[in-house]
């Protein structure tokens, strides 16, 4: 008797994992920071800043069909610019982006708009892509700061570019 209960035990056990771990399957998570971009650069320097209270969405939308929106969340970052969203279910037959919503500070809320530097990080949202975690990390996002911080020209010296982001040509 004591016997055929350790089974019943063990059996109940294998298929309560299994409905656990096909669960969580489906269930991923999206990290990223946002920052202001003070050198207006596009990319990030040690003068950017780390934005608390960003807003950002997740967007996934049919391939086919951009209009039918399949998946939409916002959240917005931490102390440290930081944010990870919940998002359920697999969008292998969609394309998911993490676009930049709103910033909390008026000196820093610009968006790019030009199509090449579009403020969105795309990412990849299903278990059929050779990804084993459940993790997905997008690229970071900027706001253009209005004006340049000073210190900037310095830092373009530093990287060896111009203020237009073209290299300094080597003599």
């Amino acid at each position: 008797m004591a016997k055929s209960s350790v089974i019943v035990l063990a059996s109940a056990l294998c298929f309560l994992s299994f409905l656990g771990s096909t669960c969580a399957k489906d269930r991923f998570f999206v990290e990223g920071v946002v920052y202001c971009d003070t050198c207006r650069v596009q990319f990030l320097t040690k003068m950017s800043e780390f934005l608390e209270g960003a807003a950002v969405r997740v967007m996934c939308s049919q391939v086919d069909n951009a209009k039918n929106v399949t998946f939409n969340k916002e959240t917005t970052t931490n102390a440290i610019g930081a944010y990870k969203m919940e998002v359920d279910g697999d969008h292998e037959e969609d394309t998911c982006e993490v676009i930049l919503v709103k910033s909390p500070r008026a000196d820093c809320n610009e968006v790019d708009k030009e199509a090449h530097l579009q403020q969105a990080a795309r990412i990849s949202i299903t278990k059929n892509n050779g990804i084993v975690s459940n993790i997905r990390q997008a690229n970071p996002l900027g706001f253009l700061k209005k004006d340049r911080l000073p210190g900037c020209v310095e830092l373009f010296k530093e990287l060896g570019i111009n203020e237009d982001g073209t290299p300094i040509p080597s003599v």
